[in-house]
């Protein structure tokens, strides 16, 4: 029965169901609590408990962002309620508001930049607690209890069955490396490489960049790979798409028959170099079987990429050679963090 629920795929597929079902369970938690033991104001945990953890999604934002979310709305808790022990002290409520309006407008100057998110939290959270300064001050403990309930609860939940950015990053660079290999097959078949349907490949690869991008520092922090290396294997993928471009204009016209039967009888090798590196490494990403990726791939011998070019089917050639190369570096990469990676 858990067995779904283990599988990383599929819970890469359904992260958006798993993270909504447990932010239900978790607000349902809230409410039975509060509710059960009579606690004034409890909708306040409720609150909480949507703010720390209703946009958190993986493993890696949980500990900073929540850690962040908790410490504003605590120090917002803790302000609130010396605004509203003054307020029931002095009785000047014209002093409150001039108050409230330093308060946040300290916030609001440090909402800007780093540390931003507990600043606008700790702002936001000095309202709830002390209203306009007339709230009670035994109101104001009781939704600084409410507030802590709701982190609590909120923490707790975050860790029932995370959902691991490394996930994203792996089965989308699998999906990267197989429109790689489409566009590669595009490429030395003779297909255009104008039409929509390229563009659309190539426009999905240039996304997937900038999603890979920005999971690496939650990928770094979940599985402990550093970021100069999560960048190195970017840097590849890039150089890898690059270079695809690069061949796609600077093949033989696909119109020439003798031309393309040419290229594809002398390149045989190097094509197929290429095709199953890519795929193997797509394969060993979203399936796990790493062993695929220490299996030796190796350049044939009878030219070197440093020998001199006498037409453009040799330059063509190197192109390729080239490819395969940063190809194969990619995928000594991966073998090498495939311990990390691979949960």
């Amino acid at each position: 029965m858990l067995r779904p629920l283990l599988d990383p795929y599929r819970r890469y597929r359904h992260a958006r169901l798993i993270h909504a079902v447990r932010v239900s369970l978790g607000l349902l938690a809230t409410i039975l609590l509060t509710t059960g033991i009579n606690l004034p104001h409890g909708e306040w945990a409720s609150v909480t408990m949507l703010v720390v953890i209703g946009g958190l999604q993986h493993h890696g934002n949980i500990g900073k962002k929540a850690a962040e979310r908790a410490i504003g709305t605590l120090i917002g808790a803790a302000v609130g309620l010396a605004l509203v022990a003054q307020e029931a002290w002095l009785g000047m409520p014209w002093l409150t508001y001039f108050a409230m309006a330093v308060v946040c407008g300290f916030f609001s100057y440090h909402a800007i930049g780093k540390g931003g998110y507990t600043a606008l939290l700790s702002a936001i959270t000095v309202f709830i607690v002390a209203g306009h300064g007339d709230n009670p001050v035994t109101d104001g403990l009781w939704r600084g209890v409410d507030i802590l309930i709701g982190i609590a609860l909120a923490l707790a939940f975050s860790f029932a069955l995370p959902l691991y950015a490394v996930y994203s990053w792996r089965y989308n660079l699998a999906d990267a490396l197989r429109d790689c290999a489409a566009i590669h097959a595009r490429i030395i078949n003779g297909q255009s490489v104008s039409d929509d349907e390229y563009h659309k490949v190539m426009g999905r690869l240039n996304t997937v960049m900038v999603q890979l991008r920005s999971l690496m520092p939650s990928v770094s922090k979940e599985v402990k790979i550093s970021m100069t290396e999560l960048d190195a294997i970017q840097r590849h993928l890039r150089l890898c798409i690059s270079t695809l471009e690069i061949l796609g204009n600077t093949r033989p016209d696909a119109n020439d028959p003798v031309a393309m039967a040419n290229l594809q009888s002398t390149l045989k090798a190097e094509h197929r170099l290429v095709r199953v590196q890519l795929i193997g490494m797509a394969r060993a990403l979203k399936s796990g079987a790493t062993q695929r990726l220490s299996r030796p791939a190796e350049l044939p011998t009878d030219v070197s990429l440093d020998a001199p070019v006498y037409n453009a089917l040799d330059g063509y050639r190197l192109l390729n050679r080239q490819l395969a190369a940063n190809i194969g570096q990619m995928r000594q990469r991966l073998a090498k963090t495939a311990p990390r990676w691979n949960i």
